[in-house]
């Protein structure tokens, strides 16, 4: 959808690319009145449209087919293969104050693949954003799980926060992830690719 812009005299409709680096072009000044508004649009630019479906909105504008939606419902494994899915799903965990839980599961898998001599800042970062006990984004684990969760991380490897990942997966498989193969974001986005295919 275009975004209306106002900028000294006259009103300019934007949309696509131009849209995107204008509001990002914005949020850098960050002196605007209007930062509010040009943050959401700038969000609008990055994060998958969920009513509007089909086109996804990374850089390399994917476009989302009902194959792909329908096959995020055999699994949350394939759900969370594909990014699409993970934007689709993190905005429907958003609207159930869950969004920590696949915060948290994204921070480990990028974790995963940390050079050995980064890991310590990285598990630092991971276990005060979401591991101890007043974390702004914690996670729901057992009191011995944040307690060895938190000794791994103070001398870490790559496996360190391995437990605490599965019990979030597993929270977000038995939990979240059926919710939401029920939910309105899901069921119209698959409702509305395959009426666009049948066309």
């Amino acid at each position: 959808m275009p975004g209306f812009f106002f900028s000294h005299n006259n009103m300019t409709e934007l949309n696509g690319k131009d849209d995107c680096k204008i509001a990002e072009g914005k949020i850098h000044k960050k002196k605007q009145k209007a930062f509010g508004a040009d943050l959401k649009s700038y969000l609008k630019c990055k994060v998958p449209h969920i009513d509007s479906g089909i086109k996804t909105s990374n850089s390399r504008n994917v476009m989302l087919s009902a194959e792909e939606v329908i096959q995020w419902s055999q699994s949350l494994e394939k759900l969370l293969a594909s990014q699409s899915g993970q934007g689709v799903f993190r905005e429907f965990l958003k609207s159930e104050f869950s969004e920590e839980n696949i915060e948290f599961w994204l921070a480990c898998e990028d974790y995963k693949k940390t050079k050995s001599d980064h890991l310590h800042g990285k598990a630092e970062r991971i276990y005060e954003e979401f591991v101890q006990s007043d974390a702004i984004k914690q996670i729901n684990i057992d009191y011995q799980m944040r307690e060895s969760t938190a000794k791994k991380a103070q001398d870490p490897t790559h496996t360190s926060f391995d437990e605490a990942q599965k019990t979030i997966y597993i929270l977000m498989e038995r939990d979240s992830y059926p919710r939401f193969l029920k939910s309105k974001a899901y069921l119209n986005l698959l409702n509305q690719l395959q009426t666009n295919t049948s066309k």
